[in-house]
């Protein structure tokens, strides 16, 4: 049976809080068996959950937004260079089976609304883009608010049960 894939999304830049929450989620997904796939970028979320994982004893890897293997987060086990700039967040999407979004800008609100218009569930992990937005954009999808790391990996399992997943 193939590995299953939570997809960590979230900005290239974060507050400490939010790299705080990013590497906690990170751990926390590695602690369940699960691989975790992000953006692969060394800074911000990407960076904060890679290392969570990797201090997990977890399975990394990175979808880069760039051509080069090096311009890369530390710890990440698998690389995968893409040369196709923003277009990759198609690639994050559907190579995750759940992701879970943590605060960010641009970027990780296309990744969203790409989840819930490819069917993916979400996780919001101390990030609201709002109802408005999230219904909008999920004609397929299924998305949930989580306050926290222990909250948000209870609603990553419960979307991998119905999934069939778990």
């Amino acid at each position: 049976m193939r590995r299953t894939v939570v997809g960590v999304m979230g900005g290239t830049e974060a507050d400490e809080a939010t790299a705080a929450v990013a590497f906690a989620a990170g751990k926390a997904i590695a602690e369940q068996g699960w691989v975790l796939l992000s953006g692969g970028r060394p800074g911000g979320v990407m960076q904060a959950s890679v290392a969570g994982a990797h201090a997990g004893g977890g399975l990394t890897l990175g979808i880069l937004y760039g051509d080069d293997r090096d311009d890369a987060a530390e710890g990440l086990d698998l690389v995968i260079p893409t040369g196709m700039g923003a277009a990759r967040n198609v690639v994050n999407i559907l190579a995750s089976d759940v992701v879970v979004a943590c605060r960010g800008t641009g970027g990780t609100l296309s990744e969203i609304a790409l989840a819930l218009r490819f069917g993916r569930p979400v996780v919001l992990l101390d990030f609201d883009p709002g109802a408005a937005f999230l219904d909008q954009c999920a004609a397929q999808g299924r998305w949930s608010l989580a306050g926290d790391v222990p909250t948000a990996i209870a609603q990553v399992s419960s979307f991998l049960r119905e999934l069939g997943r778990a």
